[in-house]
């Protein structure tokens, strides 16, 4: 890109600054839908989609294409522009859906830019708590303007971890549910509430000492991942290799238990030989 296309480009706080308001407004939009009778729709066997899913996702679409027309757009349900722009908004419109539909209110917003296939700017949005993530690269992360900072555990034992199960786990349960419980054995404790950007969220903000998932879809970890990477934490795929937003799979840690995890998630010990050594 030449000097002049550079400087002509808006800065990172123009692209936050939509960020901010697009998943502001998608999120209270769904929030006050809540505990309506919801028409839903699927996906797949349990891949649930609802009206606030496709009014969220409408909502966010219409502000990136009316202040930047020319950007690309990657999105969970319906709204997917592919112009070969090297500014990419990846978006999940509603993470939690089941939750959502379920009256489980454990759902959020998730915006990201990417920039040549790399997040710059985050945003998260809980409408449930009122709390907004925001990461920017080089910049840091934030939970409504308060800085964020990784955990400081260094035992898995001592840890509180999250995971989630894919929609297709009944298809293939096997290596899910045996990574499960191997780590039951070794954290503290697991949580699996359903909405794998606030999962990344609360291990920026220190809630959670890591957290691991496979067949991940970019909308799903985006925006996190650049929180838990700008709040000190480290990133990989679940074989210590590097991360990639469409990598399909990440393993999130203050980095002090990374390692660890690792292990945990790849060795080969069977479940009777775990079972064995209580």
């Amino acid at each position: 890109m030449r000097r002049a296309e550079v400087a002509a480009l808006p800065p990172l706080d123009a692209y936050l600054r939509l960020a901010v308001e697009a998943a502001r407004e998608a999120g209270d939009a769904v929030y006050a839908r809540r505990g309506r009778r919801r028409s839903i729709g699927y996906k797949g066997v349990i891949n649930l989609v609802t009206e606030a899913d496709t009014l969220a996702e409408r909502l966010i679409a219409r502000r990136i294409r009316r202040r930047f027309p020319d950007h690309d757009i990657r999105s969970e349900e319906k709204v997917n522009l592919d112009r070969g722009s090297r500014f990419q908004w990846i978006v999940d419109p509603l993470d939690g859906t089941t939750n959502y539909a379920h009256g489980f209110p454990v759902f959020c917003v998730s915006v990201a830019l990417a920039i040549d296939g790399r997040p710059a700017v985050g945003v998260v949005y809980n409408p449930n708590l009122d709390e907004l993530f925001v990461g920017v690269r080089g910049r840091g992360a934030t939970l409504n303007g308060q800085r964020l900072a990784v955990s400081r555990r260094a035992r898995l034992e001592r840890s509180l971890l999250a995971t989630g199960f894919p929609y297709d786990v009944r298809d293939d349960p096997g290596r899910v549910f045996h990574r499960f419980v191997k780590m039951s054995f070794r954290a503290q404790a697991i949580r699996r509430a359903g909405s794998a950007a606030l999962d990344l969220c609360y291990v920026a903000a220190g809630r959670f000492d890591a957290y691991w998932e496979a067949r991940l879809f970019s909308w799903d970890v985006a925006a996190g991942s650049l929180m838990v990477e700008e709040a000190g934490g480290r990133l990989s795929d679940c074989a210590g290799g590097p991360f990639r937003v469409d990598g399909r799979e990440v393993v999130a840690s203050n980095g002090r238990i990374h390692t660890q995890i690792l292990r945990a998630l790849e060795g080969d010990e069977g479940l009777d030989e775990i079972l064995a050594r209580r």
